[in-house]
């Protein structure tokens, strides 16, 4: 293998790296109440996925490539919309 082409696939791997640490969010965690019981209950599964993922990440030393970077990215927001949700639902008094 040539300088070159081992610089080149160093280069490659850095950015892979680093495009995937920076897909990292904010850990989802429940802050909606009993008062929406189907709402918390998802939020509550949210959570649950979020730290399976990260097992599954600490046992595959990082092999998922950023596929499980992304997915607890879409957890984060989706535990994001679901307090948005709960927000409105407290605007409408429900």
């Amino acid at each position: 293998m040539s300088k070159k082409s081992f610089v080149l696939g160093v280069a490659l791997a850095s950015t892979a790296l680093f495009g995937c640490a920076t897909m990292a969010q904010d850990r989802p965690f429940v802050d909606i109440g009993w008062h929406h019981g189907n709402l918390h209950n998802a939020q509550e599964n949210i959570v649950a996925a979020y730290e399976y993922i990260q097992q599954a990440q600490r046992a595959n030393d990082g092999q998922l490539a950023c596929h499980a970077a992304r997915a607890k990215q879409l957890l984060a927001e989706a535990s994001e919309e679901l307090r948005m949700a709960a927000d409105v639902a407290n605007s409408e008094g429900h």
